[in-house]
């Protein structure tokens, strides 16, 4: 019996696939025998993660794509279909945080700048992905999984973000809208909440002692996870051991909200 978590003649994609989870989730489906695409707008990180990815054996493509840009999200997804004839999972990680001091400084330009990475990108990466798979399931080939990438700070006060953390809520009732309109054509949407996690987005925070103290100190299993700690989830959700599972929102944060 094969496995339920290979994934050879599955493809991937990976918005903010060239670094932290985005890249920890795309090395996990790599490993697995997924053909791999990553999105980023970092050329020369793109080209770096693509290399590390392709030693894994399987295929991989990069390109730099905005996430916020619907056009260039629909023409991306085509160019997918189009060279791989598939595609099987779309993972909504790409985002952006906008730090500020407090709930006061928080401006309209900021909540317009991250709602579009944040929330609308999101939209669109998985709308996008959706209609292919849909495609797919008329000609008799269903299934799919769509992914958005949250946040535990969509469960528990983040206090100085309520911008961001009004985006990361966003996604997990989009997630769950989709997960009910799209479970008639074989696709599960799920979304994921990581705790903190060592990324371009948390890179101030990392080397702050009073927060690794007062923070980072009260994870159960301690310390700060990295990339690496998502693998499993994405392959996980790209596999037939997932096809029932739909609807959630998985929350990965070494017990931090619950302690």
């Amino acid at each position: 019996m094969a496995s339920l978590f290979d994934l050879t003649g599955k493809v991937a994609l990976v918005t903010g696939g060239n670094s932290g989870i985005g890249l920890g989730m795309a090395e996990g489906l790599a490993q697995h025998g997924a053909s791999v695409v990553i999105w980023g707008t970092n050329a020369e990180r793109n080209a770096q993660a693509a290399e590390q990815l392709r030693g894994h054996g399987g295929e991989v493509r990069a390109a730099q794509i905005d996430v916020s840009d619907e056009a260039a999200v629909a023409a991306g997804i085509t160019a997918i279909v189009e060279e791989f004839g598939r595609l099987d999972q779309a993972i909504a990680n790409a985002g952006i945080s906008i730090p500020r001091k407090s709930l006061f400084d928080i401006s309209l330009a900021d909540l317009e700048r991250i709602e579009a990475i944040n929330v609308h990108g999101v939209l669109f990466t998985l709308r996008e992905a959706a209609r292919h798979m849909i495609a797919r399931h008329e000609a008799g080939d269903s299934g799919g999984s769509l992914v958005g990438i949250s946040s535990t700070s969509a469960i528990h006060g983040a206090a100085r973000n309520e911008h961001y953390a009004a985006t990361k809520g966003a996604v997990v009732t989009m997630i769950r809208a989709m997960a009910v309109e799209l479970a008639r054509y074989g696709i599960t949407a799920n979304s994921i909440l990581p705790g903190w996690t060592r990324s371009g987005l948390t890179e101030g925070l990392q080397s702050w002692d009073k927060f690794n103290e007062a923070v980072i100190g009260r994870v159960p299993t301690g310390g700060w996870m990295d990339g690496s700690d998502f693998a499993a989830i994405a392959v996980y959700l790209a596999s037939r051991g997932s096809r029932n599972h739909t609807g959630d929102s998985i929350v990965i944060d070494g017990g931090y909200t619950i302690y």
